[in-house]
């Protein structure tokens, strides 16, 4: 049975538009993209490594597809730990539209997106990795098809911009299966579904009519 497993980046604050470049997106006046490179290092990558080293499908929405297949077909480098792999897997595409998909192995959900995810789950395969893809990320949530979060947290503040989980998200708790700090401050937490939110109260319980009477009594 295959797992849907979303591997993102994310700010402090929450916020996981385009960590890799400038110019990756500039959606809603975003300003702060590459966010993340200067907290990159051997131990982090490294990290990745794991993440990308089982066997994985990407999982992509339409606009993070665009931007990968900008990109990955033309790292031709063999020794980068990334781009082989990417060009290599299948990519599930989500798309409101018909796009035609240049990128080798890209494959479309067709219309009913949740459906056919449904089917997939139910087949034996490899594990499909989400990255990016922060509307696709709300349907999949929304419609309880996440399996498994890997958050990469960076110690800083964007203040604005697409976030993980924006306000509207369906409230649910999480149980943290593994976390590891690295030396730049990234924290690295693997998480699972875990029910319902749980709550309680440290509101002090209100003193039943006979304690008040005891304590008159001592006054």
């Amino acid at each position: 049975m295959r797992r849907i497993i979303v591997a993102t980046f994310i700010s402090l604050d929450g916020v996981m538009q385009a960590p890799g470049g400038p110019e990756e997106d500039p959606t809603g006046g975003f300003t702060l993209g590459g966010w993340t490179a200067p907290y990159f290092d051997e131990a982090l990558g490294a990290s990745l490594g794991e993440i990308f080293g089982r066997p994985f499908d990407l999982l992509l929405g339409r606009k993070t597809y665009d931007i990968f297949a900008a990109h990955w077909p033309h790292v031709t480098d063999p020794k980068d730990p990334i781009a082989g792999v990417f060009n290599r897997v299948t990519k599930y595409v989500a798309s409101r539209s018909n796009p035609k998909l240049t990128w080798q192995n890209s494959r479309l959900l067709g219309k009913d997106t949740v459906a056919s995810l449904k089917k997939l789950k139910g087949e034996d395969g490899s594990d499909l990795l989400v990255q990016g893809s922060s509307e696709l990320l709300q349907t999949l949530w929304r419609n309880g098809l996440i399996d498994e979060f890997s958050v990469l947290v960076f110690p800083l503040v964007l203040g604005k911009g697409k976030r993980l989980f924006p306000d509207g998200a369906v409230p649910a708790g999480l149980k943290l299966v593994r976390a590891q700090s690295y030396p730049t401050g990234v924290i690295v937490a693997t998480y699972r579904p875990d029910g319902a939110v749980k709550t309680g109260s440290f509101q002090l319980a209100e003193p039943s009519e006979a304690e008040l009477e005891r304590r008159r009594t001592l006054t």
